[in-house]
């Protein structure tokens, strides 16, 4: 695969992420799939807005659906997926740590 045509896959998927609901969505759906009712639940997002969340999630590979009777079930597709979002927050908790420490120094 041509490297720039992977450079905007990854973009994409980026893309689809840069949300704090989409965000929201992975961290609930970190340990177990749950049914777009109990992620509904979680989130306190409204199910029309939350729908289409989903439905971007699902489009771009990071959560599997599944229909089972009346119920639709949502998993991350990927254990990396957490593990992608988890080493950010990490990165980003060290950006505030030395954010604070320079803060400190002008108290």
């Amino acid at each position: 695969m041509e490297k720039k045509a992977l450079y905007k896959m990854h973009a994409d998927v980026c893309k689809a992420l840069a949300h704090a609901i989409r965000i929201e969505i992975i961290d609930v759906l970190k340990e177990k799939e749950l049914t777009f009712g109990d992620i509904a639940g979680k989130t306190g997002v409204a199910k029309s807005n939350l729908s289409q969340h989903l439905t971007v999630m699902v489009q771009k590979g990071i959560l599997n659906h599944r229909k089972k009777g009346l119920h639709v079930y949502y998993k991350l597709s990927s254990t990396k997926v957490y593990d992608t979002f988890y080493m950010m927050r990490e990165v980003l908790k060290e950006k505030l740590k030395t954010q604070n420490e320079v803060l400190k120094k002008f108290k």
